[in-house]
């Protein structure tokens, strides 16, 4: 490495070398995402259940959350469909992927050194983005079907009453991966940091997505 490099090499307050694992566009669309998707979560449940009631608050009482949750909804969609566009490429399924979910007890054992070399995402991270992609696009489809002032009157009452029982289970599963995708960021240490400074020492890049490092460092 160059004298050069080694000036401008990036390094935390350890002096361990970092990668850049997501650029601040891209941390900003995320959080955008998921801020987004928190009003809608707690709205939604609201709206859908009595005992959820208190969380209409997030969105300024009752009437407000009514008017409001499906703007903020488009709102989550165009945001999550940038992140779509940024990060699909990243998810196609391969050989390595499918050996992965086959050494299922490897992974919940953390015996990461006895799996195939993992890319800038596993099959577990890929899975659950396109389980979101899925969900996102029932969401908007059925949303605009029972959005009551704007476009619900175009439709009869029985496509309004399937669109809403979509709507509630896309939002269900919505929100279970979203409960999935957090506890494994918090579950493997050094995730959480990735999305909120933009770097992952070279350790856990060489650990946890071996073969995105060696791609990285390549370049």
């Amino acid at each position: 490495m160059k004298h050069d490099d080694l000036k401008h090499e990036l390094r935390d307050v350890e002096g361990n070398r970092l990668i850049v694992r997501y650029t601040p566009n891209e941390r900003s669309n995320h959080w955008i995402t998921a801020i987004t998707f928190v009003l809608l979560a707690l709205s939604g449940l609201a709206m859908f259940h009595p005992a959820m009631s208190w969380a209409y608050i997030v969105l300024g009482g009752g009437q407000w959350t009514r008017i409001l949750h499906p703007f903020v909804g488009v709102v989550m969609f165009l945001s999550f469909f940038v992140l779509m566009l940024r990060f699909w490429h990243h998810n196609y399924l391969d050989k390595s992927d499918v050996q992965w979910m086959k050494q299922m007890n490897d992974v919940l054992a953390n015996r990461e050194e006895k799996l195939p070399e993992i890319g800038r995402y596993n099959a577990g991270q890929k899975l659950l983005f396109f389980t979101m992609v899925a969900c996102l696009f029932l969401l908007l489809a059925s949303g605009i079907v029972i959005w009551r002032r704007y476009f619900s009157f175009y439709f009869p009452i029985g496509i309004i009453r399937l669109a809403s029982l979509v709507h509630a289970v896309a939002a269900f599963v919505l929100i279970i991966g979203i409960i999935v995708h957090i506890y494994a960021a918090i579950w493997i240490k050094g995730s959480v940091g990735a999305m909120t400074r933009g770097t992952v020492t070279y350790g856990w890049a060489r650990k946890h997505h071996p073969r995105w490092f060696k791609e990285t460092i390549g370049k």
